[in-house]
């Protein structure tokens, strides 16, 4: 078995022993870390939005990215810091989605709505989101991390 100085096997990025809510969320975060690098490097949507407008758009835009991914490698490795960051990506495209709607409102001088700004206006992506964010928090998931996972030596 592969070992780094952490403890983190990187051949190993899914873990069968997890309990169901922690397995479809590893595989969200993995899917939306794609989305998401995708999104960052064509310029659409909220990452691309927020990186072409600045640099510190350009850098939160990269974190996000590489939250989706490193979070759930972190998760299969059964890692305490891999569940915390992986909470951080699941409310990052709220965040982010606020930002940029707010700035295109302040730039463009339209005024656009909280709905609109939570959910971008597209509500298959809004409902993975809240799937995420509802994954990664249900008591199951949370159990599991607390009494199985490990800090990061």
């Amino acid at each position: 078995m592969a070992s780094s100085q952490f403890g983190l096997d990187p051949r190993k990025w899914f873990e069968r022993s997890l309990p169901q809510t922690l397995q479809i969320a590893l595989w969200l975060l993995y899917i939306n870390g794609a989305f998401a690098l995708i999104e960052y490097l064509d310029g659409t949507d909220d990452l691309g939005y927020l990186r072409g407008r600045s640099a510190l758009g350009a850098v939160a835009g990269l974190i996000v990215c590489v939250l989706f991914i490193g979070s759930g490698f972190l998760i299969a490795n059964e890692k305490r810091l891999g569940y915390k960051a992986a909470i951080a990506a699941a409310f990052s495209p709220f965040v982010m989605r606020v930002w940029a709607y707010s700035d295109f409102e302040r730039q463009m001088g339209v005024s656009v709505s909280l709905w609109d700004k939570l959910t971008g206006n597209t509500l298959i992506g809004f409902a993975f989101d809240v799937a995420l964010c509802a994954l990664i928090l249900h008591p199951m998931s949370r159990n599991h991390q607390r009494v199985w996972f490990r800090k990061m030596s």
